[in-house]
């Protein structure tokens, strides 16, 4: 999917809703952050540490462990203790989150997609500046399971 300059897209995984951005966005902020959850989160755009597969595991809206499941991953985690972790793994929350920072500071893209069934996140792209190089954050979520 292409945005034009300055649009905001977001999409629902598996319905067509109708609603505008916004709605969309404040839908998946709505969703109901489960207590303990763990998800497989494949980060693959932007120039930073958070690159490849991980398996994450969330405890009262907080990173609770960190697994890197590929080569590129398990090189970020290795030696990294949580606290440094927590900083830079998001929880699905958190993602949803950035997607609605970076709508408000007006990013040239801000794709959300969320699995309509349970409403958690599913896919997150924002590039905040088209022209600009290696800006972007790319998520895709799988596996996504309440504990």
């Amino acid at each position: 999917m292409a945005a034009l300059a300055g649009m905001v897209l977001v999409a629902v995984a598996g319905c067509g809703s109708g609603g505008t951005p916004t709605e969309e966005i404040e839908s998946a902020a709505a969703w109901a952050e489960p207590a303990r959850y763990a998800f497989t989160l494949e980060s693959t755009c932007g120039e930073r540490w958070l690159i490849g597969t991980f398996r994450v595991t969330v405890d009262n809206g907080a990173v609770a462990a960190v697994e890197g499941l590929d080569e590129p991953a398990r090189r970020a985690v290795e030696g990294r203790d949580l606290t440094f972790l927590r900083e830079v793994v998001p929880t699905l929350s958190g993602m949803v989150d950035e997607a609605a920072r970076a709508r408000s500071a007006g990013a040239e893209t801000v794709e959300v997609t969320v699995d309509r069934n349970t409403g958690h996140v599913t896919r997150i792209n924002i590039d905040p500046a088209r022209n600009s190089v290696d800006d972007e954050s790319c998520y895709a979520v799988t596996d996504y399971e309440v504990r």
